[in-house]
Formats: structure tokens, sequence, C-alpha cells
């Protein structure tokens, strides 16, 4: 699955989220702010740095979680705040016309997914820096 299919599954999983809360989004603007959020700032969505924001935060079980099969453990507000940035989250949600705390509510919902989906068929894979960035990374995921 290529990334803009997997950043579309995001974006739907958001536009779900906020519609429960009363909110009606339309994709098309979710889908350019949420590739802005992920993106390295070069305009490349960068979801290896998400999952390496992870390990620096100590939070490698939820990304453990995310990666494996089975379900997606949940992230909190603050854990999600911590690995996006503050800033970029203040950006995303504005783009959107949403207060931050809805934003962060649909990105429960929508980041866990896009790095679950993300790390199938090897995708993953280029986004950490090929094998050895995969190696590395399993090592702390996997405590070796």
């Amino acid at each position: 699955m290529d990334i803009n299919s997997i950043l579309q599954i995001g974006a739907q999983l958001f536009q779900s989220k906020l519609s429960e809360q009363g909110q009606n989004l339309d994709l098309g603007a979710i889908l350019p702010a949420l590739t802005g959020l992920l993106s390295d700032g070069n305009g490349k969505v960068d979801i290896g740095s998400l999952v390496s924001n992870m390990d620096a935060g100590d939070m490698l079980n939820i990304a453990q979680s995310w990666l494996g099969n089975g379900s997606n453990e949940g992230i909190s507000a603050n854990q999600l705040t911590q690995i996006l940035g503050q800033n970029k989250i203040t950006d995303f949600a504005s783009q959107l016309s949403l207060n931050e705390d809805q934003a962060i509510s649909g990105l429960q919902e929508a980041i866990p997914n896009i790095v679950d989906k993300s790390s199938n068929d090897g995708s993953l894979l280029d986004m950490v820096g090929g094998v050895s960035g995969a190696l590395n990374l399993a090592g702390k995921l996997f405590g070796r």
C-alpha cells in the first residue's frame, strides 16, 4: 500500500472521529493538513521519524503495538503532543479550523492506524533508513 493510500485511510478515520463529535470536515481539507503534519519539512511524509520520536519519548511499547500484528495500543493526548510537537499540532488544528483538543482527538484515531498500515509490505523499511535503520529500530523496540 502506498503512502497516499495510507494517508487517505488516516484522513477518513480522522473525519469519522470528528463527525462523532458533530464536526463535519471535508476529506479534501484533512488530507493536505495530515500530510503537512507528518511531513519532514521538505514535503515528504516521514513516518519513520514519528516512530523514532516515540523511541525518544519512552513509548516503545506503543510503537511496538502499532508496528506489530494485532491491535494498536492507544496513545494519550500528552504523548501524541510529545511525538508530533505542539507547534505542528497547533498548525494542523488551525488549518482545519479546529481547537487543539478536537484535532488531537481525531489524531488519536488516525496516527496509530497510519503507522500500522505503513509497517506492512516493507514501506516503513524505506522510511527508517533501509535494513540497517530497521535493525537499529527493531533492536530498540525489542530490547536487543
